[in-house]
């Protein structure tokens, strides 16, 4: 019966409208070089607020589905990935357009993205319920233990050092403490403004964080192409039109590699901190491991453009089943979509299966719906529409999506004080990132924070003291993994050290013999 009247809300013309809107903004947002499928969900994110959950959902689903596929156009048409998770569609993908068959490449493209997804969102369906199920033997000593491995695993995923992901991590955890004290309805570190009783914002953070630095990233970016030898003027022109023959006959004859490229897909996705250029790069290289003659990689080998595309669209399935079945986001990406939940009052976890199953099946609807979607406007739509947009001046676009950023992170609470939240936290982002910090574990502290502290409240209120942490299995196993990730993320970092000064000392030793 839920899954009946969950169709029937999806069957409803505005959710498919919306679907449709979002999937079709997310090409167009991954198009853009630079312009990430992050920065897109973000700009999305503030229309979500007067639409039901599974409105909202849907549009950021959408974004998300059609961002993963939509970054190809510009990796196989200008050299260029549109998003981090495509890079290695350029490797294969730019090297056949330049052959003149670009249209090939790219319904190559289309189409494993297409499969890929779907393969993604089956093992969704398969895995979501089993979680959940699992999550609701949870008392507040397993969550506490488990959002607790959660941050120090998202923090070694999510970037270069683990101890600068953990500091990361703790700024979150230190931003949800502020406001009003739920169980003690005490006020923390509001420094006298009435605008953070409620707490930090989701969104000026999220917009602040990750704008302003992409957008600065993406001025640097578009400096080096224009002195460097790759400029919009080497885009691929010519016959843009899918050979459908060649195309089922090169997906026919790597089928085994798109299979393997999407279950990698997502597998991948369904492991916090990990993500679509993750998958890229694994499948990509599993693919090449496994193939016949690998000196054509690189020149414009189909299987290679297979390999990227079906992987990183498994993505979007499999990051979905930690977030709505233990309610830990992944990423910064599934961080946004728990706040279009938590907007609409809506506890993301094990229990979300239990209390909201249309919502649970309608999410599995509207993602299969957004790929169909997204198959459609990329075969039908013309792939040179979408070359134009990918070639927009970047000092046309960053103002633009500047001025929306503030007009979202406004229509909150139609406040300014929320705007000022988003250039603080703009211009602490661009620190962080110049500073090579991970951004990501930043937000899912801040998401995290509070749902970290109430259950651990709520275990010492029960029974005093800290015992039952580490008697009860559960919990137990999850601190043992949590020191084990700590240790084991220490060793790799002094290691990676003791090596990159090995090889300076040795370099050093070099130049003086030579002198």
């Amino acid at each position: 019966m839920e899954f009946l009247g969950a169709l029937g809300q999806v069957a409803d013309p505005a959710v498919l409208f919306a679907t449709f809107i979002g999937t079709l903004v997310g090409i167009i947002a991954a198009a853009i070089p630079g312009f990430t499928i992050l920065m897109a969900v973000i700009l999305v994110f503030p229309f979500t607020f007067s639409m039901s959950p599974l409105m909202g959902l849907s549009t950021l689903m959408g974004v998300y589905v059609g961002g993963f596929s939509g970054g190809q156009v510009a990796g196989i048409l200008l050299g260029i990935p549109g998003t981090p998770s495509s890079i290695c569609t350029v490797f294969d993908g730019y090297p056949m357009a330049r052959k003149g068959r670009a249209g090939e490449a790219l319904g190559i493209g289309i189409f494993s993205s297409f499969i890929g997804g779907l393969i993604g969102v089956a093992c969704l369906i398969l895995f979501l319920k089993p979680m959940a199920d699992f999550g609701l033997k949870f008392g507040p000593w397993e969550i506490f233990s488990l959002v607790l491995f959660s941050l120090t695993l998202i923090a070694s995923l999510g970037g270069q050092s683990f101890f600068k992901g953990m500091i990361g991590g703790f700024f979150g955890l230190v931003l949800s403490l502020v406001g009003l004290d739920e169980m003690g309805s005490a006020l923390r570190w509001t420094f006298g403004f009435e605008e953070l009783e409620s707490g930090v914002s989701l969104l000026p953070v999220l917009v602040g964080l990750f704008a302003m630095p992409h957008l600065m990233g993406a001025i640097e970016s578009d400096r080096a192409r224009r002195s460097g030898s790759a400029h919009a003027d080497d885009a691929v022109t010519g016959n843009l039109s899918i050979p459908y023959r060649k195309v089922f006959r090169d997906l026919r004859l790597g089928w085994k590699n798109l299979l393997r490229s999407s279950f990698l897909g997502a597998f991948v996705g369904a492991l916090p901190g990990e993500g679509g250029t993750v998958a890229n790069f694994l499948a990509y290289d599993q693919a090449k491991r496994h193939a016949s003659r690998t000196e054509h990689f690189g020149e414009g080998e189909p299987n290679g453009v297979i390999a990227s595309e079906s992987s990183n669209n498994a993505v979007a399935g499999g990051s979905l089943i930690p977030t709505l079945a233990l309610g830990i986001p992944g990423s910064a990406t599934m961080a946004v979509m728990l706040g279009v939940l938590m907007t609409h009052s809506i506890t993301p976890g094990p229990a979300l299966f239990r209390d909201e199953p249309e919502l649970v099946y309608g999410i599995f609807a509207t993602v299969i719906l957004a790929h169909f979607f997204m198959l459609f406007i990329q075969t039908v739509a013309g792939n040179r529409v979408f070359l134009r947009i990918a070639t927009v001046p970047v000092h046309l676009l960053v103002p633009t999506v500047l001025v929306m950023c503030g007009i979202g992170c406004f229509a909150i609470n139609n406040q300014l004080f929320d705007v000022w939240l988003f250039l603080i936290f703009g211009v602490i982002g661009c620190f962080l990132e110049k500073a090579d910090f991970p951004l990501a574990p930043v937000v899912i502290g801040l998401i995290l924070g509070a749902l970290c502290e109430t259950n651990l409240r709520q275990a010492l209120s029960t029974v005093p003291g800290p015992a039952p942490f580490f008697t009860r299995p559960i919990s137990a196993a999850f601190l043992l993994l949590t020191v084990a990730s700590v240790i084991f993320c220490a060793r790799q970092t002094l290691r990676g050290r003791k090596g990159l000064r090995a090889m300076l000392s040795g370099r050093s030793e070099k130049k003086e013999s030579h002198s």
